[in-house]
């Protein structure tokens, strides 16, 4: 079945925001957790989460355009979800930085 890859950069893209919060809300509020007890883990912890982070943003926007270029050999379509993935989520950005401007 093939997808619009304007609908499907938007789902993916919509998933990053969605998991960026989520972490930035965790990341915010670990001191609320965790109150002082970090110490020396800290870097550890905050470098751990990072990499752990990357791999989930890579797999919500390059997993399914990698299914529709490795099974399917559509190499233009994988690309151009790829493309509006990042098109979209700059939008959200751009929306999210005019939306602190202005409030």
């Amino acid at each position: 079945m093939k997808r619009n890859p304007v609908l499907v950069g938007l789902l993916q893209s919509l998933g990053l925001v969605a998991y960026c919060s989520l972490v930035g809300l965790i990341i915010w509020n670990v001191g609320n957790f965790l109150g002082t007890k970090i110490g020396s883990e800290g870097p550890i912890l905050l470098l751990s989460l990072f990499v752990v982070s990357a791999i989930i943003c890579a797999l919500i926007a390059l997993g399914y355009p990698f299914i529709v270029f490795w099974d399917r050999k559509n190499t233009k379509e994988a690309l151009k979800m790829v493309g509006f993935t990042a098109a979209w989520l700059a939008l959200f950005v751009l929306a999210f930085l005019i939306a602190l401007i202005i409030f």
